[in-house]
């Protein structure tokens, strides 16, 4: 069954830990970039439309570079995160910079999304058999309550880097569906062991290597709008004393809105190995792993070259 698929890059973060727009590193053997892997392994699962959340001041940058690159081959679309979009009667300290958080960027995107979505970070690699599995999936989607709201869940040890740690999402999953997200900073210690270290100041825990993690690669229909929006309040309310560093994040929402049965959450699990450039390190790492599937015929050398 043919229906439109919309692909959301969110594009917003700063990279600070990477150094710098990591966005737009040369990482293919001809200067592409992670996001042009992403771009067309979603074309090639059968999503026919980009919307690329950035910030306005990189609009310029991201149109000139990756933009001329795909809009040839699919449907683009720019949407821009603001700390000034918020509810009326709200605002944000004016010397805020980083961006509200993953929630609040979705939002961004509510009038131009009006199909079923999948959301991923900008500067991750999630390999082909993910993207196959969440256009299968949104596919045959129902947009009645309780919603049907999906997640790609990884292999925590194809999630990880030999540089420092990494921000998971550490599932809890029962019959096939997300139960619980344990949001944490990731690492495998000295003696081998993956420790998770959960962001809300809980204790560390110990998970195994073939535990499920959350990267951030959530499927949606845009019933997840209206949701975002009426619990945006009570979000920004909650953190009135703490408006300089609190964020409105996707997963924290996505496990309200299944605690109220108001959706459920598949996941589709992949073997796929995760790259990514958290860490300036980690570039020559992702460098070699990209030439070894161009090498392999995963992908071809010039990747928009027809």
């Amino acid at each position: 069954m043919n229906k439109d698929l919309t692909l959301v890059i969110l594009a917003a973060g700063m990279g600070s830990r990477f150094g710098g727009l990591k966005q737009i590193a040369p990482l293919g053997p001809n200067g592409e970039f992670i996001i042009d892997y992403s771009v067309y392994d979603a074309i090639k699962a059968g999503f026919n439309k980009i919307v690329f959340l950035i910030k306005e001041e990189n609009y310029k940058l991201f149109k000139e570079t990756i933009g001329s690159r795909v809009e040839p081959h699919i449907a683009v679309e720019y949407c821009f995160q603001k700390n000034d979009n918020l509810p009326i009667g709200y605002e944000v300290p004016k010397n805020r910079l980083k961006p509200l958080g993953t929630a609040h960027a979705i939002l961004c995107c509510k009038d131009k999304v009006h199909e079923p979505f999948m959301m991923i970070n900008a500067d991750d690699f999630y390999g082909r058999d993910a993207y196959v599995k969440a256009a299968e999936f949104l596919r045959n989607t129902k947009d009645t309550i309780p919603y049907q709201y999906g997640m790609v869940g990884y292999l925590v040890k194809n999630t990880i880097t030999e540089n420092g740690s990494v921000k998971r999402g550490v599932c809890k999953v029962e019959n096939e569906y997300l139960k619980e997200i344990i949001e944490s900073s990731i690492e495998r210690v000295d003696n081998g062991k993956i420790i998770a270290t959960p962001l809300n100041g809980n204790a560390a825990f110990e998970v195994d290597e073939n535990d499920t993690v959350s990267m951030n690669m959530l499927l949606f229909t845009p019933s997840i709008f209206n949701y975002i929006e009426n619990n945006f309040k009570d979000f920004l309310d909650s953190n009135k004393d703490n408006m300089e560093k609190c964020e409105y994040l996707i997963p924290d929402v996505l496990f309200k809105a299944i605690k109220e049965n108001y959706a459920t959450a598949k996941v589709l699990k992949t073997k796929a190995t995760w790259y990514g450039v958290t860490y300036k390190e980690d570039a020559d790492s992702v460098k070699k792993a990209l030439a070894s599937m161009v090498s392999d015929n995963t992908y071809p050398n010039n990747l928009w070259e027809n």
